[in-house]
């Protein structure tokens, strides 16, 4: 079966190949405004003439500078061949890396017209590893890791590092993401929830929101009485992304809800270690209820099915819609860059995460405080890669060298950040203002955002590994009517502000990691594919249906006839072996 998925692929991508300039490209995001970075570049040249001669004797000790390629099956804005930053990685480690990113395609789009041209990037982080080691693209990596004895034995424990290894034996890919250093330092929620705009919290006077028919009750009430924001855009209720595998920001509210964290494709009830599906639980039959309630008011987005993830975002960027389920890295780096550049954050468009539930006074987990291991994906060097020793070493030096790292998140010192007289790092307002605008981005910043990075406190055992997690950088970077929200809500952290319950998850967690990965090979792979198709399919039109009770039953017949008892029997499995 999984061959038959492989085929199906290639049939459809070798159509793509001859229209493809490449693999990947430039996310398309909101025209930035001109902001005069080319004078901010300036500033930066001169201001590291000592770092650029250092880096440059060590570039001429060192020998030629290696170039590699990368794609990733994420949207994102590529960088200029010149970038200042990646020039100085080059310069000091040997390395620069010219990444592409996905545009007009799916991950599995994108990742069939690589297997059907037979060519591939140095690295590549994909949402369809699987299909790739089918194609014999990807070279092992136990013996790279193995020659790193200090990165192997902190990146990842004996047992997480298992977790990657494949039917064959072999590890072929890193998860660069969720791995803290030190004393945790989390002020943001990384993950889902429901969002609202500060502005709506501040009007109603920073009620205390708990339930989801709380949550569209303040939003209802705020539009019939803010029809338009200042310069007459219409405001807009509620919005919900559902392009391709970004659906979950209308398929899985409910298990979040009920009070379970994000396990991602199934419940896992603790008290007897059972699997249970939430698509069919009382609380996500709430939940689309209310969305179809909501929809039939006029009140959620009539576009909400159709628009793309660009449009989206660039829908977003306008500060116009009040709410929305998404999670915090899908949407916050580029609409925040966008407020903080137009003075939409000024004017309390910003948004922040609450923890709902169906009934107030219910635990919520839509938080998730400890580290997360996601074996589904992550970065692999390919067979095409010409020199992986020295491909794999740089991912290395990306997870090991604290100098790299920091040029990386925080950039120059004295041009990003500086330095204050206990040591600790700080920004200015206008390196602020630089560090958010897309000119400055492509010009001067590289932060090769899928290597491996580390969240927490950095090696000096003072400072944050990222800026957004330092405290009084954190604070120091709110506009105003987000820190009046904090001050109302009596927290200093978006943790803090949607209230989960903390608590160490078990060895399986996120089950997600294991469906992900799930193929058509076995009755649970393809009822997992099926299921996948008949949500797409139908949960758009439950949320439109006339009559919700007929739609939702017409739904539930599609659903069973997709057989979800065998996926489920298969995440039971996976489940018991930590029995």
């Amino acid at each position: 079966m999984k061959l038959k998925k492989i085929t199906a692929l290639l049939l459809s991508s070798a159509l793509m190949v001859g229209m493809l300039a490449g693999c990947g490209g430039a996310a398309e995001a909101p025209a930035p405004a001109d902001t005069g970075a080319a004078d901010t570049t300036e500033t930066a040249d001169a201001g590291d003439d000592a770092a650029a001669e250092d880096t440059a004797d060590a570039s001429e000790a060192s020998g030629d500078v290696k170039e590699f390629t990368m794609f990733i099956t994420m949207p994102g804005s590529e960088i200029n061949d010149d970038n200042e930053i990646a020039q100085m990685i080059a310069d000091k480690w040997g390395v620069k890396v010219k990444e592409t990113w996905l545009t007009g395609q799916t991950a599995s789009e994108a990742t069939g017209t690589l297997i059907a041209g037979g060519e591939y990037p140095d690295f590549i982080d994909s949402d369809e590893m699987n299909l790739l080691i089918d194609a014999d693209a990807l070279i092992p990596l136990d013996d790279y890791i193995d020659k790193y004895p200090e990165f192997k034995n902190e990146w990842f424990t004996p047992e997480e590092w298992e977790k990657f290894r494949q039917p064959d034996g072999h590890i072929y890919w890193i998860n660069p993401f969720g791995n803290t250093m030190g004393e945790t330092k989390q002020t943001t929620h990384n993950d889902e929830a429901f969002w609202i705009q500060v502005r709506v919290l501040e009007w109603a006077g920073y009620p205390k929101i708990q339930t989801m028919d709380e949550y569209f009750k303040l939003l209802e009430d705020y539009i019939a009485a803010n029809p338009t924001m200042e310069d007459g855009t219409e405001n807009m209720a509620y919005t919900i992304l559902c392009e391709d595998w970004r659906y979950f920001c209308l398929e899985n509210a409910g298990q979040f809800l009920a009070g379970y964290p994000n396990d991602g494709s199934v419940i896992v009830d603790k008290t007897d270690m059972t699997i249970k599906d939430y698509n069919t639980s009382e609380d996500t039959i709430a939940y689309f209820k209310k969305l179809n309630e909501e929809y039939q008011k006029g009140f959620v987005d009539p576009e909400s099915f159709t628009q793309t993830y660009d449009e989206y975002i660039a829908k977003l960027s306008t500060g116009r819609v009040l709410g929305m389920v998404d999670q915090w890295w899908d949407f916050a780096y580029t609409v925040n860059d966008v407020f903080k550049q137009t003075g939409l954050d000024a004017k309390g468009c910003n948004y922040v995460p609450l923890g709902l539930t169906t009934k107030a006074g219910m635990e919520n987990r839509w938080h998730t405080y400890d580290d997360t291991v996601n074996q589904a994906s992550g970065i692999a060097i390919t067979t095409d890669c010409e020199d992986p020793d020295a491909a794999f070493k740089f991912l290395v030096d990306c997870a090991m060298d604290q100098e790299l790292h920091d040029l990386r998140f925080w950039g120059v010192k004295d041009v990003d950040y500086n330095v204050d007289d206990d040591g600790l790092y700080y920004r200015t307002d206008e390196q602020r203002q630089n560090w958010a605008d897309t000119s400055y981005q492509a010009a001067h910043r590289c932060q090769y955002s899928y290597f491996p990075q580390w969240h927490g406190t950095s090696r000096d055992g003072k400072n944050a590994n990222k800026p957004e997690e330092q405290p009084s950088e954190f604070m120091n970077d709110m506009a105003k009517p987000l820190k009046d929200c904090f001050d109302a809500y009596g927290v200093t952290t978006y943790p803090q502000m949607i209230g989960s319950v903390q608590e160490t998850n078990g060895p399986w967690f996120p089950m997600y990691s294991y469906s992900n990965n799930f193929t058509t090979e076995t009755p649970g792979g393809v009822a997992w594919t099926k299921m996948g198709e008949c949500k797409h399919e139908w949960l758009p039109k439950v949320v439109m249906a006339k009559d919700f009770d007929k739609g939702w039953g017409e739904y539930m017949a599609a659903y069973e006839a997709c057989k979800p008892e065998d996926f489920l029997a298969e995440m039971q499995e996976i489940l018991d072996t930590f029995k």
